[in-house]
């Protein structure tokens, strides 16, 4: 075995577990790194306190004079903490989180410095604009942009540092960031919703979006994860042959976690708990070494920030504990991927969960009314929540092992469909008799009795109906959750504008209200049929049925990428004062070039370790295998070389054409790539790399991963599956 290979499964032997343990109860420390309300009210005047939760439930703009109250007492209680630093804490479109530390420190002569922090530097700062994706916003000269306070997601403390949640916008306005959308689709979705809930009840003033997101990853031992240049660059091993046993047996499902899982996970839940993260769940999940962590749902903005905030902390806290913490899609072939369900509901100020059936008819009418919403916004945006969720790491995931295909669908369970399809039937164009609205009543009535055996769970389907939510599970694990939930609030503010426009329409013409609703719960649970699924979404009779259906099938990343720049998401996003037509386009390039970059990335890693690792091991094992054949021709002859040494040739001759055919189609892929990087547009570009580059990656593959079941296992320079996938 090659002594770095050797070398690193040795240490995996030798790791014993950090044990960690907690000094004090959960709610001693839970939330004391977070800026929240309870210290508001201790280290904010009255008057900066009521402006913030004004900020907060009303969206109402806070002056110069508050945000410099709200500065101080902020300050105040982070060098408390210990905090030396502050920075504003915000999401470009890289898909992560960026920040820029600056000391709380301002000199003030004679050699004395103070502790200084104005509301101007909360409420905003000023990075470089150019040096972020922008879709051609901002020219390289043009460095101009902003960060604003955020002041609905709570600050809060990470090592020294105060970290301030904010959106990034260009100097001329345009946004750069995946927070700001989000919070003008809440703002939409709430204002919609609203005046659709005042049909049945005028106390409602807010209605509000809830995610409670789950998230899937792996844990790899540090020594064996440094070796493979693959993982280390791309977060996935573009090269590998399976294990004999991976997940077939179905044991690592909720089994036993490992100690040394165990250890990270109760440092994770104990550093999250400080920040206010409200994790609640811990569990293996189907694949080796894969787990989830998981949260109590949380307003759908706040939830964002939180699970970003989480996958910070897994990276950090698994490097303590001799793990690299893998969240792409699709880090190993052949066994699950890993994604990030995104469980969403709307509910009122009053407490009433929109998508819940309630205890009566109005209630379950109120029910009806919302989930015929969020069909026909599923139904006639399908398309963009597809585009939402499309990423070169997902499109190894959808479809494979587990994950819904990239066809959506919605899951209702077939005695909640039964029941649907029960009432459209009986909600007709013309009046009904006082018997048809006693029968309908008492279907409406009827939901709760049938609801515990409606909500099965469709493990194939990509958005399903569990109860009093629905969860989006086609999601990917580094996603960042504002794109979808960006989608999904918009396109069902649209729809409930739509709704809201033809009830009136017809209450303005002499319907009485109750009928009106009826009428277009009927239209709209009518025309969004075609979305609606219950069945097996990974059968070929569900994809030429889908096609059928009208619904979009389309599977190549930069193809779907484009349906954000169609006319129809312009419309969209522009009527709902989302996003601009150039903000969308911008976003569009931005995807666009980040596909190109990281396949560019994974096509030279897997050049240079095919290349400059395993073909000369190859070539050396293959030397080897004929200097063997050659000693056995001296000593036999060559009468006997057929019968004695007919395997080995047989091994050096299969060997020969799998070396041949990897480096001429490494050689093949190069040219490939030149030529998109010859390309003058993005999309161009995009498409020619997952046409014309990415199928050599499983042709190359199939030839190294033959290699490997041929070559020496002491002569094999990676770690192999069955290494990477079992924690020892």
């Amino acid at each position: 075995m090659t002594s770095l290979r050797q070398k690193a499964l040795e240490l995996t032997l030798e790791r014993k577990p950090v044990i960690i343990t907690a000094s004090k109860k959960t709610s001693d420390y839970y939330g004391m790194l977070v800026f929240d309300d309870s210290k508001m009210q201790k280290y904010l005047p009255k008057e900066a306190y009521l402006a913030i939760k004004g900020s907060i439930d009303k969206g109402s703009k806070i002056d110069n004079k508050v945000a410099d109250m709200v500065a101080t007492g902020m300050k105040a209680w982070a060098i408390e903490m210990g905090a030396t630093h502050y920075t504003h804490w915000f999401q470009p479109l890289t898909e992560g989180t960026a920040e820029k530390h600056d000391s709380f420190m301002d000199p003030i002569g004679g050699g004395k410095v103070i502790e200084n922090f104005s509301g101007k530097l909360l409420v905003q700062q000023e990075p470089d604009a150019s040096s972020f994706p922008n879709g051609g916003i901002r020219s390289t000269f043009e460095a101009r942009g902003y960060t604003a306070w955020d002041p609905s997601s709570p600050a809060f403390i990470m090592d020294d540092t105060l970290c301030i949640p904010t959106i990034f916008i260009s100097y001329t306005g345009e946004l750069l960031d995946n927070k700001a959308p989000l919070l003008k689709a809440l703002a939409a979705v709430d204002k919609a919703a609203v005046d659709v809930c005042h049909y049945f009840d005028k106390d409602v003033q807010k209605v509000i979006s809830y995610l409670g997101w789950e998230q899937e990853y792996f844990l790899i031992d540090t020594a064996l994860f440094d070796i493979r240049p693959d993982l280390v660059l791309t977060d996935r091993s573009l090269l590998g042959k399976g294990s004999a046993k991976n997940q077939q047996l179905e044991d690592q499902y909720f089994g036993t976690i490992p100690e040394r899982v165990q250890e990270f996970m109760k440092e994770l839940e104990i550093e999250g708990y400080k920040l206010g993260l409200p994790l609640k769940t811990r569990h293996n999940e189907v694949a080796p070494n894969q787990f989830e962590v998981a949260p109590v749902y949380a307003e759908c903005n706040l939830a964002v920030d939180q699970n970003l905030l989480t996958m910070i902390l897994m990276r950090r806290i698994a490097k303590k504990h001799n793990f690299k913490c893998v969240m792409h899609e699709k880090p190993f072939k052949g066994v699950n991927g890993s994604g990030k369900h995104n469980n969403w509901s709307l509910g009122t100020d009053t407490g009433i969960n929109l998508l819940q059936p309630g205890k009566n008819p109005k209630s379950n009418l109120i029910f009806l009314t919302f989930l015929a919403n969020v069909f026909m916004a599923v139904y006639k945006y399908e398309d963009l929540l597809k585009a939402s969720i499309a990423s070169a790491g997902n499109a190894h995931r959808l479809g494979a092992n587990e994950a819904p295909p990239a066809i959506i669908s919605v899951f209702m369970g077939g005695q909640l469909t039964k029941m649907i399809d029960s009432i459209v039937a009986k909600l007709t164009d013309h009046k009904m008799s006082a018997s048809e609205k006693t029968e309908l009543k008492l279907d409406i009535g009827r939901i709760p009795e049938l609801i515990l055996d409606s909500t099965d769970r469709n493990r194939t389907s990509p958005f399903a109906f569990t109860g009093n939510k629905f969860e989006f599970r086609a999601v990917g694990s580094a996603a960042n959750c504002s794109s979808p939930m960006t989608v999904l609030n918009t396109a069902m503010a649209s729809t409930l504008v739509e709704f809201k426009k033809e009830v009136d329409a017809l209450i303005t013409k002499g319907t009485s209200k109750e009928d009106a609703l009826l009428q277009i719960i009927r239209k709209f649970f009518t025309e969004s049929k075609p979305i609606r699924f219950d069945g097996n979404n990974y059968s070929d009779e569900w994809k030429a049925e889908a096609k059928k259906r009208g619904l979009n099938d389309e599977g190549m990343v930069p193809k779907i990428l484009e349906l954000w720049n169609t006319p129809k998401a312009k419309k969209l996003f522009e009527s709902m004062k989302v996003l601009s037509n150039v903000e969308l386009e911008a976003r569009t390039e931005v995807k666009h070039e980040l596909f190109i970059k990281k396949l560019d990335i994974e096509a030279k890693v897997l050049t240079d370790m095919v290349m400059n690792q395993i073909i000369p091991v190859c070539i050396d094992y293959q030397t080897s295998l004929i200097e063997n054949v050659k000693g056995l021709k001296d000593i036999f002859g060559e009468s006997g070389m057929k019968e004695i040494a007919g395997n080995r040739i047989e091994l050096i001759k299969e060997m020969s054409t799998h070396i041949t055919s990897a480096k001429k189609l490494v050689k093949d892929m190069e040219a490939a790539i030149e030529k998109v990087h010859g390309t003058s547009h993005a999309k161009d570009g995009s498409i020619m790399m997952a046409t014309k580059v990415s199928p050599y990656f499983e042709q190359i593959r199939d030839h190294i991963d033959a290699l490997e079941g041929i070559v020496d296992d002491a002569k094999w320079p990676l770690p192999k599956y069955r290494e990477l996938l079992f924690i020892r």
